[in-house]
């Protein structure tokens, strides 16, 4: 499972099973394809994944959900309605929703740019997801933070600097560690920053203090313009972490990341055997679109590359999937996609409609310092642009 093009996979099976509920709250058990998993020093997550219909269909919602999200946001950037960096996640939503379903709220979650997915999984609204990318005052980020700056609560971001926030992960969960909470940190990458320098800095002291934070590479198998191949004496990125143990996943099935990152929590918080530390994953995943807004995604890779990558495609696996369990038909299923579709325009229409930050120099120093902390002037783009704090 070495690059993506190995990643072929049958379709996952329903084992049977059963619970005292019906319906679509019964338990049924879903095996997980054998090549989903490659492990270092670890023994492999469970193969068999105990779900229920309500949970396949939500897992489809959200990735179907962020689809059209993302969709949405391309169209809006080429309508030069969004301005400034824009990074898409289309082809990877299994990664948040698998990742989103196996943690809790109390599980505090960082990644990089590419977040417009976690930050709805995280409990961003739609609405306030886009108005930021407009850059409106009721944004989640109140227009000044962009697509790359996007926060929730448990949600650290939406950073910008490549590789930069993994050692505040790696912060914060030692405060996690510290409060004696029984929780998990999810610090997440991508593969063009698994050989920043302070990403193992980070490494050295999660393992020194044994913290309780899961790692997650998310590799799609290019940074920027740039393969793995070129830029990494060794791409096996789970085995990075040299002195914790390390899983390979398949981020293109939301089954497969769903059971690992469950298996993840379980062994972190103490609740499955007596691991103690971090762990890293790499979720094996592809970007459908380019690397921005600005890259069309053509110049480094062929059609035929992308061709195969999207029969890999993580909705089109569960939809086939869901239609086999019989939790939907196929018609039932082109009317969810259509109220979704539905749905996310017109919270995109609502946002559209928000009003601008007010164009005053006090709203520079609103949102970014510490009350109380503000310094007397901040310098524009030029050395005779100068603003003063209103005292």
């Amino acid at each position: 499972m070495g690059t993506f093009s190995s990643q072929r996979r049958s379709l996952a099976r329903a084992d049977g099973g059963s619970s005292q509920s019906s319906g679509d709250d019964q338990i049924i058990n879903v095996s997980i394809p054998k090549d989903s998993f490659d492990t270092y020093n670890i023994d492999p997550p469970p193969y068999s994944l105990e779900t229920s219909k309500n949970e396949l269909r939500q897992l489809y919602k959200d990735m179907t959900t962020i689809r059209r999200l993302e969709l949405l946001s391309d169209q809006l950037y080429k309508e030069q309605k969004i301005r400034g960096f824009c990074h898409l996640s289309t082809g990877q939503e299994a990664v948040a929703v698998g990742i989103e379903h196996a943690i809790t709220k109390s599980d505090p979650l960082i990644t990089a740019y590419r977040s417009h997915g976690f930050t709805y999984m995280r409990g961003g609204s739609l609405r306030s997801i886009i108005g930021e990318l407009l850059g409106k005052k009721e944004g989640i980020s109140y227009g000044k933070g962009g697509s790359m700056h996007m926060f929730a609560r448990g949600f650290y971001g939406g950073n910008g600097i490549v590789g930069a926030h993994v050692p505040v992960g790696t912060g914060i969960s030692l405060a996690q560690q510290y409060s004696e909470k029984r929780t998990m940190t999810i610090d997440i990458y991508g593969d063009g920053a698994a050989n920043q320098g302070q990403v193992h800095e980070a490494f050295n002291m999660a393992k020194l203090w044994n913290l309780p934070v899961l790692y997650g590479c998310e590799n799609n198998q290019y940074g920027m313009g740039t393969s793995a191949e070129r830029s990494s004496a060794m791409t096996d990125y789970y085995k990075r972490g040299n002195y914790f143990p390390g899983i390979r996943v398949n981020g293109m099935d939301v089954l497969a990341v769903l059971s690992a990152v469950k298996y993840a929590r379980r062994l972190i918080t103490g609740e499955e055997g007596s691991h103690e530390g971090p762990l890293l994953y790499e979720f094996v995943t592809y970007r459908f679109a380019g690397h921005s807004m600005s890259d069309p995604g053509i110049a480094y890779r062929t059609r035929e590359e992308l061709k195969d990558a999207r029969k890999q495609d993580p909705l089109m696996v569960l939809k086939e999937l869901l239609i086999e369990l019989k939790v939907n038909t196929k018609d039932e299923l082109k009317a969810m996609e259509k109220e979704i579709r539905g749905h996310v325009n017109a919270e995109a229409e609502a946002a559209q409609k928000m009003d601008n930050p007010p164009p005053t120099q006090d709203t520079l120093f609103q949102d970014i310092f510490v009350r109380g902390a503000e310094p007397p002037y901040m310098r524009g783009t030029t050395v005779d642009n100068t603003y003063y704090y209103p005292h």
